[in-house]
């Protein structure tokens, strides 16, 4: 490649021939002559993992001085098997921590109500090897994600057109926005995936904490909670602490947290073994939907947030009346604080792939998710809102001080598992009031 240099003589003076104005031909810079000391700088001004990527197929010694950006790796840990616990199983099954993300465009968001911003959510993979999930393709130009096919039964739910879903969708890394979403973990064999309802991670050392090579499991599965330490590499049932089934695990800071269907939430400690009551500063004595744990980051924050129904009369329920009240575990304290409306500027996924978040402060504007806000990425219509904190529904009995839908953007979500597409449109009834 070349690239074109041009001089040309004074503004006004004779031109001879020999001032006309000629190109200068000059070689393009020999970026693998570049010191090791430099890359290594530039490297580390890389924020983003998908530029990793792109700058690593500059040349060879750029690919073998920046490594492999490591929150795109999918480690995996054999473990033990079993069919029907506690019977004994001599195979293995894999454990695999795959990498999410949240993609959308570059592009400026659809001033209209019909056109949707659109997000994509999933794990990345670098191979051939599992075809559920998007495929990570670098080359020389450009890194891509491939999204899988949809198959016939999703595109006549999601009324499409079918040129468009029925083959994978191919986005340029460079012209998308990517949040990271943390780690999702996935237990095999694929003939017992669908049993287990939840898995927790906890890095482990000899003092409980994270940082010392070891780790322990903890598997919801058949309604049973069980638990693996790298230590004994063998599964121990946990008699669980609640009458009523577990619906969610999450790990932090050292400790497993539970909580149960009739609202109790529990910490487990990996060795002993012994619950330990984590309950909310006040109960709600309302209908309760569900208490989900919402990790963030490497161990940085742990929210716990409560949807339930002010409306006792199970007859007269309205799903837009749902609202939610969140908090942050103070570990210090041993305690849980509510949060009046500021998550810091995080948006919170709650359903597919568990429950994760982010930092939403470099979300387009306009998009239709924005900070400090809730999405339900499990709603069984497949339509939802977002949960904002303090929305006027205009009237005077709903108490204000809690997070509840804002009816400015509606949420069409269509699920290829383990990816999820959402789309994100203005609603045509934005500015009004909820009832």
């Amino acid at each position: 490649m070349l690239s074109m240099l041009t001089l040309f003589a004074t503004p006004g003076a004779p031109k001879r021939p020999s001032q006309i104005a000629t190109p200068m031909v000059m070689p393009v810079p020999d970026w693998t002559k570049l010191p090791g000391e430099l890359i290594q700088v530039i490297s580390e001004k890389l924020d983003n993992c998908f530029d990793v990527v792109h700058a690593r197929s500059v040349c060879h010694p750029w690919r073998s001085t920046m490594p492999f950006p490591a929150c795109l790796l999918r480690p995996s840990y054999s473990l033990p098997s079993f069919a029907e616990f506690p019977s004994e199983s001599k195979g293995l099954s894999t454990l695999t921590k795959i990498p999410l993300f949240l993609v959308t465009a570059r592009a400026a968001p659809p001033a209209d109500f019909l056109s949707p911003c659109e997000f994509v959510m999933g794990g990345v993979r670098g191979d051939e090897s599992e075809e559920d999930q998007m495929e990570l393709l670098p080359s020389p130009l450009q890194c891509s994600v491939k999204t899988p096919i949809y198959d016939d039964r999703t595109l006549m739910i999601m009324r499409l057109n079918i040129p468009r879903y029925d083959r994978p969708i191919l986005m340029n890394m460079l012209d998308c926005h990517v949040f990271p979403l943390g780690h999702h973990y996935r237990w095999g064999p694929e003939d017992m995936k669908t049993d287990c309802t939840g898995v927790a991670f906890l890095p482990l050392n000899k003092d409980g904490r994270g940082g010392g090579g070891g780790f322990a499991v903890l598997l919801n599965y058949k309604e049973t909670l069980l638990v693996l330490t790298s230590d004994e590499m063998r599964w121990k049932q946990v008699k669980q602490p609640s009458d009523t089934q577990c619906k969610n695990v999450a790990s932090f800071k050292g400790r497993f947290y539970a909580s149960f269907e009739n609202g109790d939430v529990f910490v487990l400690g990996p060795y002993s073994l012994t619950w330990t009551p984590q309950m909310p500063s006040q109960l709600l004595d309302l209908l309760d939907h569900g208490k989900f744990l919402v990790p963030f980051g490497d161990d940085e924050e742990l929210f716990l947030v409560e949807k339930f129904h002010p409306n006792y009369d199970a007859y007269d329920l309205d799903f837009l009346s749902y609202t939610c009240k969140v908090s942050r575990l103070d570990e210090e304290a041993g305690k849980w604080v509510e949060i009046a409306g500021d998550l810091g500027g995080r948006v919170l996924f709650i359903g597919h792939f568990g429950n994760v978040c982010f930092s939403g402060e470099e979300l387009p504007d306009d998009c239709g998710l924005s900070g400090d806000s809730i999405v339900f990425t499990n709603e069984i219509s497949g339509v939802t809102f977002v949960y904002k904190y303090g929305v006027d529904t205009g009237d005077e009995e709903d108490d204000p001080n809690c997070w509840r839908f804002s009816m400015e953007y509606r949420v069409k979500l269509f699920r290829k598992t383990p990816v999820l597409n959402l789309q994100v449109f203005k609603h045509p009834l934005a500015g009004m009031h909820m009832h």
